[in-house]
């Protein structure tokens, strides 16, 4: 269910419809409350002395001091996500399977390693099509393990019209399953909606913050009420 507090094109149309309500207005912070706490933290820092209070001897070497602390605690910061970015990015490509490798490869991949196994057949367009997709996002986030295996090569007799399927794995454990080439769209899926669908699983950490499906599906949903509106206005004719 789409939440209405949501900043999309849709929620926008609906609100000015009256069908919503309008979204809450943010709590507003005014530069003159941010220097307010910016001089309070100075002032603890000085021992309650005011910036207009303190002599320039005493500005310059609280300046200093200050920039040398503030940008130590910067690198250090980045120097550590550096480093843990570095331990985790280490797949980066899409890992072809069969049977006999699957407990070592997906339930053994190791403790916090998110896993996202594709199982596919050759000659379906929509398997073809996300593999192309798997190829990308395992480049983009080295840190997750990117499986592919022929289906019935891995799962005897598994049906084909259950393919595409994808099994998400977290610490040797199952975490969500998406069965089907209607979960994903069918062709229409871009590379962009399937990372959307694996970042709300939990295999991928995106910088995305809206469901790129959005856009597509906002004219479908006006068109429908449209078509429904002149239903209504024929049938009162």
């Amino acid at each position: 269910m789409q939440n209405p507090n949501e900043d999309t094109e849709w929620n926008d149309i609906l609100r000015k419809k009256g069908i919503i309500p309008e979204k809450p207005k943010e709590l507003e912070v005014t530069e003159e409350q941010i220097q307010e706490m910016v001089d309070e933290a100075i002032r603890k820092q000085m021992g309650g002395k005011k910036l207009d209070e303190m002599e320039l001897d005493e500005l310059d070497e609280w300046e200093d001091e200050e920039d040398e602390k503030v940008f130590a605690e910067i690198r250090a910061k980045r120097i550590a996500e550096m480093k843990a970015a570095a331990s985790l990015a280490k797949y980066g490509t899409v890992l072809e399977i069969t049977a006999p490798e699957y407990v070592q490869e997906v339930n053994k991949a190791g403790d916090g390693v998110n896993v996202v196994l594709h199982l596919y057949k050759q000659g379906i367009p929509l398997c073809a099509l996300l593999n192309q997709h798997l190829t990308a996002l395992a480049r983009k986030f080295p840190a997750t393990k990117f499986i592919k295996s022929i289906s019935t090569t891995c799962i005897p007799n598994f049906p084909d019209k259950n393919l595409p399927t994808f099994f998400i794995y977290k610490d040797g454990e199952m975490k969500t399953q998406m069965v089907g080439a209607m979960t994903f769209g069918g062709m229409n899926c871009t590379v962009d909606e399937l990372e959307w669908m694996l970042h709300k699983a939990g295999a991928v950490s995106s910088k995305m913050e809206h469901d790129p499906r959005e856009k597509r599906h906002i004219p479908d949903a006006m068109t429908s009420a449209i078509r429904q509106a002149n239903y209504y206005d024929s049938d009162s004719d």
